[in-house]
């Protein structure tokens, strides 16, 4: 179970460091206060998670991930920052988040989680599908 957790932990850390980096480059005051408020988001469910890991007796990982194809997508979100092109940055924002959703539903089903963490991760998948429509909303706006 702190395997699955641990994955979450660190798919967070990509997300965060994701969002930090798009609130760095885009312009448009709203978008940067909507990404620095979901690296913030993303920095306090991995302090939930890493509770979570220790309550089941694991230990929990340290720093962003740079191998495996869980977080590629949040990686692939940093080469897109380059261009500052902020259509381009929702559209990987899109895909990482529906990329995590995927994550923490299949842990969600796992039939051993402990209700505890199944409660976090189902508050936790609820706020990142909620950044998803609210993603789809600034599309509409700088499109």
């Amino acid at each position: 179970m702190s395997n699955k957790l641990n994955e979450l932990l660190t798919k967070n850390y990509d997300a965060e460091a994701g969002y930090k980096k798009a609130a760095e480059i885009v312009e448009n005051p709203q978008l940067k206060q909507f990404f620095e408020t979901q690296a913030q988001a993303r920095y306090d469910f991995g302090h939930e998670l890493k509770t979570e890991i220790r309550n089941t007796g694991g230990t929990p990982e340290k720093g962003t991930s740079f191998k495996g194809d869980a977080h590629r997508t949040w990686m692939s979100i940093k080469d897109t920052f380059t261009s500052n092109d902020e259509e381009n940055i929702l559209e990987e924002v899109t895909r990482g988040e529906k990329a995590a959703v995927n994550e923490y539903q299949e842990v969600i089903l796992d039939t051993t989680l402990p209700p505890t963490t199944k409660g976090i991760l189902t508050k936790q998948v609820s706020n990142i599908e909620s950044t998803l429509q609210n993603v789809k909303n600034f599309e509409a706006i700088v499109a």
